[in-house]
């Protein structure tokens, strides 16, 4: 049993923590809005802390999940963050969906503190998060890895260990990449579809059998059809992750048209109302 804390106790991060719990770890949560914290307590019974820092002293491993590169720095290097209140030699893992300039720069400060780091975005949604079975990609040390992975494996499905510092949020953006590509190819089918007269369930049937097959084909063919998008990652979330993507690609000199392309059509969507929506409706914007 290890003593860790968790922070940021959102859709994803409250049952990731839940998990560590059963796993039987002692765990101690931060959330910036304290009712948060108090429901996840009343429900598995860790307990709770007032500042990130008040979380983090004494833990073997710190791990957080929050919203964007200014949350994580003000949980992490803030004037109440977690990295001051660390031992050396301790763990911090973060399995927010951020910047790899962040990812690096934490790994920097955390090696200055003697303090192990390890970037982990994760892919599977809510209900990854609640069922114990995420797909977490992840950057830093061998080191930090051996020590992190096992405190992973209570909510994890798959973890691979991509790279150094920043090659976990990199592979992340990979992962976004590649879902917005195929999203945006699933609209047009479905709407030639309608147009076309088709039946829906027989094409559904045809393609999802062949190459065109793919997790968004067989978990939002149907959905899309009776447009019900009221679950799953949201459109916003979807947007500030590419836009991720798109800086790192200034950066690095890789070229993403069709990202680009699709993160416009995703802000037509957001104009329509839908930026909470799924992301798969990115096809409200393709006239039926």
């Amino acid at each position: 049993m290890a003593k860790l804390a968790f922070i940021g106790m959102g859709v994803m991060g409250a049952p990731m923590a839940g998990h560590l719990v059963a796993a039987g770890h002692d765990v101690t949560v931060y959330n910036r809005s304290r009712g948060k914290s108090d429901a996840w307590a009343a429900r598995y019974g860790g307990s709770v802390a007032d500042t990130p820092a008040a979380a983090a002293a004494g833990c073997d491993a710190v791990l957080a999940c929050v919203g964007t590169d200014d949350d994580l720095e003000a949980v992490t290097l803030g004037s109440e963050g977690a990295f001051a209140a660390m031992a050396k030699g301790a763990l911090f893992v973060d399995h927010t969906t951020v910047s790899a300039a962040i990812a690096r720069r934490l790994a920097e400060e955390g090696a200055a503190r003697d303090l192990l780091v390890v970037d982990a975005p994760v892919s599977g949604g809510q209900a990854g998060a609640e069922n114990g079975k995420l797909s977490i990609m992840c950057g830093g040390s061998d080191a930090a890895m051996a020590k992190a992975e096992p405190i992973m494996a209570a909510y994890a499905a798959r973890i691979v260990h991509c790279g150094q510092a920043g090659a976990g949020q990199t592979t992340k953006m990979c992962n976004q990449i590649a879902i917005a590509g195929v999203l945006q190819g699933l609209s047009e089918s479905l709407r030639f579809a309608q147009a076309s007269d088709l039946d829906l369930d027989k094409v559904f049937e045809a393609i999802s059998g062949g190459a065109a097959q793919s997790w968004q084909m067989n978990n939002r063919w149907g959905t899309m059809a009776k447009d019900e998008f009221d679950f799953g990652f949201a459109i916003d979330w979807m947007r500030k992750d590419l836009g991720l993507a798109l800086d790192e690609a200034k950066r690095n000199g890789a070229s993403l048209p069709v990202t680009a392309l699709v993160d416009q059509f995703y802000a037509e969507v957001q104009g329509m109302g839908g930026g909470r929506q799924d992301t798969s409706a990115l096809v409200r914007r393709i006239k039926r």
